[in-house]
């Protein structure tokens, strides 16, 4: 999967030339050249093919077939879509909900939460919410020279070892292999200074699947929110202090930007190697530990989320939206 995707990102490069599929520098980017970009569709198109070959050799559910193979292609169509054409924000809002819809219902009944029964009325736009969040807040940290795609390699690496380590369900393993392999290939041509950009082609589908797999290991009671929260502990402070503090200071919050604390950081630094390889260290070195501690120590889950957040909320507050405002 891994050599597949090195080739087909090499080709793909030489189409998107040809065809002029580019991101052009402009006021949101931190480029000076023009990029070719929609090389998400590469890994992401794998990683369907390989759901299909596994679902079809009975080693994969109907239910995840369905959502990550069916689901996760249509994901990366539209992304592959908006990557050429810039679909309207409005039009782009529908589909998402319509995506995120398309998970709920696979896994409608089987979502439940304890002890706040009265959630459970409301459960499904609650999910739908969440899950067209998530693939924003994705989309949100595709800002710079492999930041989205070293994320994702560190994400599922950490998936599949948690699962291995607990016995957890093999056909997850095999998803998260499956994807890490399929990234791991982009990865060489997008770490900085990358020759080309994964689009919306990959980050909303990377957004679309990291919200399935939140939902189904949680559904599935393989793993707890708490340690989803400790995985993305970076990814959840600097997407989530960027929206409230451009809520509260930005008139059209809305609005395309780049004032991640990550892409401030790369200009104050003149780099984004510095800052990716930063971020990538900090995955490693903190929440790679923390994530292992809450499946070891699980009445410490609270507190190893609060050690796994806290520092990425300082860095989001003092060099995100306020930085730039300033």
């Amino acid at each position: 999967i891994f050599v597949l995707n090195v080739i087909g990102v090499f080709i793909y490069k030489k189409i998107a030339i040809n065809y002029q599929i580019f991101a052009h520098p402009n006021f949101r980017t931190l480029h000076e050249v023009s990029v070719p970009r929609g090389g998400g569709i590469v890994f992401s198109c794998i990683f369907v093919i390989g759901v299909l070959f596994l679902w079809c050799n009975n080693l994969l559910s109907k239910e995840l077939f369905l959502i990550l193979g069916v689901g996760g292609g249509l994901a990366s169509i539209f992304g592959f879509v908006d990557d050429i054409y810039n679909i309207k924000a409005s039009y782009k809002l529908l589909i998402q909900i319509c995506l995120s819809s398309w998970i709920v219902f696979w896994l409608e009944g089987h979502v439940y939460i304890k002890h706040l029964e009265f959630l459970n009325e409301i459960i499904n736009p609650l999910l739908i919410f969440f899950l067209v969040w998530m693939i924003n807040a994705y989309n949100f940290m595709d800002g710079i020279d492999g930041m989205a795609v070293s994320g994702a390699f560190y994400i599922t690496g950490t998936l599949t070892l948690i699962l291995l380590i607990v016995n957890g369900s093999p056909e997850l393993i095999l998803m998260f292999i499956l994807l890490m392999a399929s990234v791991g290939g982009f990865m060489l041509f997008n770490w900085p200074p990358a020759s080309i950009f994964m689009g919306d082609s990959g980050s909303v589908f990377l957004g679309y699947l990291f919200g399935s797999f939140i939902l189904v290991t949680i559904v599935r009671d393989e793993l707890t929110l708490w340690t989803w929260l400790v995985i993305f502990g970076y990814f959840f402070a600097d997407t989530s202090v960027t929206q409230i503090a451009r809520i509260i200071l930005v008139k059209e919050y809305f609005k395309p930007h780049r004032s991640h604390a990550y892409q401030n950081l790369a200009r104050i630094l003149g780099s984004h190697f510095k800052v990716t390889s930063g971020v990538t260290m900090y995955h490693l070195m903190w929440l790679l530990p923390l994530s292992l501690w809450t499946i070891s120590q699980p009445d410490m889950q609270i507190f190893a989320t609060f050690l796994a957040i806290f520092p990425g909320f300082i860095i989001a507050y003092k060099y995100g939206p306020i930085f730039s405002s300033s």
